[in-house]
C-alpha cells in the first residue's frame, strides 16, 4: 500500500524527532505487516506475516465492509487465511459479510463462539454457512500456528464471561524480538487477569476504543507499551476515547497514534526495527486548517 509521506516544517520536524520513538527502517529478513484499517468507529486490523499468510482480525462495522475488501485489493491479496472475530458486537463483525461476499477467499474463522441474538450477528452466521467456512473456537492459551517465524498466543476467550466485551479474543503476537498485544473490548477485569509475564510488548492495541472500562494504570505498568493504537472514529456518540486512558497512557511514556487522528497506521518490523507509517499526518492538517 502507498502512504503519503509528509515533509514540515524544522520546528514541527524536531517536536516530531523527541515525542516519538524512533522510526527505523529494517535492513534484513522476512517482514510482519500490521495495518490498522482506518474504519471509523471500529476495529478492523491486517496482518501480513513474514511468510506470507494473511490474517484479518474484525471487519468494522457494516458500513465499513466495501473499505476493508478496497484496502485488502490493495494489497494485492486474494486470499485470506484466518479470520479472527474477537467478539459479536457490530462494529467488530459488522462488515465480515460483505467481505465474505467479495472474490476474496476466506480459510477459515476463528471466533468466541458466544451466541449473539442481533441482526448482524444472523447476518455474519448466515453468510459463514453459505459460503462454508470452518469456524473454530478461540481457546485461552491457545497458540495460532499459521506462521513458523511468529507466535501468536490466546491470553482472553469467552469460556463463560458475561458479556460480549469480557469474552473478546486477546492476541499477543511476537516476532524475534518485537511484540504486539491486541487487546479487542475487554474490560479492567479481565485486565487483571491476563498473564502478566507475556503483557510487555512494543505495540499496543489499547482495549475498547479508549473507553473507561478498560486500560486501568495497573495494567499499563505491566504492559510497559512504547506505542499506543487507538482505533474511533472521530466525534463518536460514546464520548471514545476518554480523558482517563488518554492521561493514563501519556503517564506511561507511550506514544498515542489514533486511527482518527493519523488514518490508516501500518507497522512493519523485522522483528528487531520498525517503520510506522501512516496515511494522515494530523500536524500538517493543523496547518492547512
Amino acid at each position: 500500500m502507498t502512504h503519503k509521506r509528509f515533509f514540515i516544517i524544522l520546528p514541527l520536524l524536531l517536536f516530531l524527532f523527541f515525542l516519538l520513538p524512533p522510526i527505523v527502517h529494517s535492513a534484513q529478513g522476512g517482514i510482519l505487516q500490521v495495518h490498522f484499517i482506518d474504519v471509523g468507529q471500529g476495529d478492523s486490523i491486517l496482518i501480513q506475516t513474514p511468510e506470507d499468510k494473511v490474517i484479518l482480525v474484525d471487519g468494522g462495522p457494516p458500513k465499513s465492509g466495501k473499505k476493508v475488501i478496497d484496502y485488502l485489493k490493495n494489497e494485492q491479496i486474494k486470499n485470506i487465511d484466518l479470520v479472527i472475530a474477537t467478539h459479536p458486537d457490530i462494529d467488530h463483525i459488522g462488515g465480515l459479510p460483505k467481505i465474505m461476499n467479495s472474490t476474496i477467499g476466506i480459510s477459515k474463522i476463528m471466533e468466541t463462539g458466544k451466541f449473539h441474538t442481533t441482526r448482524t450477528y444472523l447476518r455474519y452466521i448466515y453468510h459463514v454457512k453459505k459460503h462454508m467456512i470452518p469456524v473454530t473456537v478461540a481457546r485461552v492459551n491457545q497458540t495460532i500456528d499459521l506462521d513458523e517465524q511468529m507466535n501468536i498466543d490466546v491470553l482472553n476467550a469467552d469460556e463463560g464471561k458475561k458479556n460480549n466485551n469480557q469474552s473478546s479474543i486477546v492476541l499477543k503476537i511476537r516476532y524475534k524480538d518485537i511484540d504486539f498485544l491486541l487487546m479487542g473490548d475487554v474490560g479492567i477485569e479481565q485486565e487483571k487477569k491476563l498473564p502478566a509475564k507475556k503483557l510487555q510488548t512494543d505495540f499496543l492495541k489499547v482495549a475498547h476504543h479508549g473507553s473507561n472500562t478498560s486500560t486501568s494504570h495497573d495494567f499499563l505498568r505491566n504492559v510497559k507499551p512504547k506505542v499506543a493504537v487507538l482505533t474511533y472514529g472521530d466525534n463518536n456518540k460514546f464520548g471514545h476515547p476518554v480523558d482517563r486512558v488518554i492521561n493514563t497512557l501519556d503517564m506511561s511514556g507511550a506514544a498515542i497514534y489514533s486511527t482518527a487522528a493519523y488514518g490508516d497506521i501500518v507497522i512493519s518490523t523485522d522483528g528487531k526495527s520498525y517503520i510506522i507509517d501512516t496515511e494522515k499526518d494530523p500536524l500538517m492538517n493543523m496547518l492547512n486548517d
